[in-house]
C-alpha cells in the first residue's frame, strides 16, 4: 500500500513539474500546443467559409492567410478598402491555387456603423449563401492612468470591443440558428481581459465584458508575431476551442497564475512590480 501512495505522489509531482515546464516554455496554452500537433488539421476547414474583421493588418491579415493555405474561402472585412485588397492578393497567391479571386470577398465596413451591420451580413450571404465561421477580430486598445480617463473614452472603447461584437455575433448567430447550422462563434480578446492590465482600464473592462458575454453563449497574444499568433488562431478554429491563450514567455504563466492561484499572485506582483509589468505588456 505504501508503494502504491509513493507511486501516485511521484506521479502527481511529475505531472506539475511538466505542466510547469510547459508553461515557461510554450507559446500557447497546453491544450492548444496539444492540438497543433494531434488534433485536427486547419485543412479541416477548406472550403468553409470564415469572415473576418478587422482582417487588413497583423493577426486578422495572418489568420486570413493560414486559412488561405488550406483552401479556406474568406470574407475580410476592415476600414481600410486598400489594404484589405493587398491581403486578399497574398491569400491567393498563397493558396497553392485552391482560391480565386471569387473566394476571397473584400467588404469594406467599420464596426461601429451597427445600423448597418444586417446589410453587411446579408452582403457576405449574398456571396457565397452561406456562413461557417464569423471571427470578430476588429478593435483598438488604449493607454491612460486610470484617473485620466474621460468617460467618452471608456463608451467608445466599449462600443467598438464590445458592443459593436456582440451586434455581429447575434446576427450571425440567429442566422445559423434559422438553418439550422453549427456555425462557429470566435473572438480576439486579450489577457488583460481575465487578469487586468495597468494603464490601460477602458480596453481591460472591455475585454473582461467581452469575455463574459461570449462565456454566457457557450488569440491573444503578449508581443509575438502576428503570423505564429494566425497560425495557432487557425489551429483553434479548426478544433472549436472554449479558449485558447497565445504568447511568449512570462504572459502565458503569468496569466494562468493570474487566473487559478490569485493569492500567489499577489506575491508575483510585488516580487516584478508595476514597471517591469507595464514592461511585459508594451514589449514588442
Amino acid at each position: 500500500m505504501a508503494f502504491f501512495f509513493n507511486f501516485v505522489a511521484i506521479c502527481t509531482i511529475v505531472y506539475f513539474l511538466v505542466r510547469l515546464i510547459l508553461w515557461l516554455v510554450l507559446d500557447s496554452d497546453i491544450e492548444l500546443f496539444v492540438l497543433s500537433k494531434l488534433g485536427k488539421p486547419i485543412s479541416s476547414l477548406k472550403g468553409k467559409v470564415v469572415w473576418i474583421t478587422g482582417a487588413s493588418s497583423g493577426i486578422g491579415r495572418d489568420l486570413a492567410i493560414a486559412l488561405a493555405k488550406n483552401g479556406v474561402r474568406l470574407c475580410l472585412s476592415a476600414r481600410n478598402i486598400s489594404e484589405l485588397l493587398k491581403v486578399k492578393q497574398d491569400c491567393i497567391a498563397q493558396s497553392n491555387g485552391s482560391l480565386g479571386p471569387n473566394d476571397v470577398y473584400v467588404l469594406q465596413m467599420d464596426m461601429l456603423d451597427i445600423n448597418h451591420h444586417n446589410d453587411y451580413f446579408n452582403m457576405v450571404i449574398d456571396q457565397f449563401k452561406t456562413l461557417d465561421i464569423l471571427v470578430n477580430n476588429a478593435g483598438r486598445s488604449q493607454r491612460a492612468d486610470w484617473n485620466n480617463i474621460s468617460v467618452k473614452v471608456d463608451r467608445e472603447l466599449f462600443e467598438l470591443d464590445v458592443f459593436s461584437v456582440v451586434h455581429l455575433s447575434r446576427i450571425a448567430l440567429n442566422f445559423f440558428i434559422r438553418n439550422s447550422m453549427k456555425g462557429h462563434l470566435a473572438v480576439t480578446s486579450s489577457t488583460a481581459g481575465l487578469i487586468g492590465a495597468p494603464n490601460s482600464a477602458s480596453y481591460t473592462g472591455a475585454k473582461h465584458a467581452l469575455h463574459k458575454y461570449n462565456q454566457s453563449v457557450r488569440p491573444e497574444d503578449k508581443r509575438m508575431t502576428s503570423e505564429r499568433c494566425g497560425y495557432l488562431y487557425a489551429i483553434a478554429l479548426a478544433n472549436k476551442t472554449h479558449l485558447s491563450w497565445v504568447g511568449t514567455f512570462p504572459i502565458n504563466l503569468i496569466l494562468y497564475i493570474g487566473c487559478y492561484y490569485p493569492n500567489v499572485k499577489k506575491l508575483l506582483l510585488k516580487i516584478v512590480g508595476m514597471r517591469r509589468l507595464r514592461q511585459v505588456r508594451d514589449s514588442r
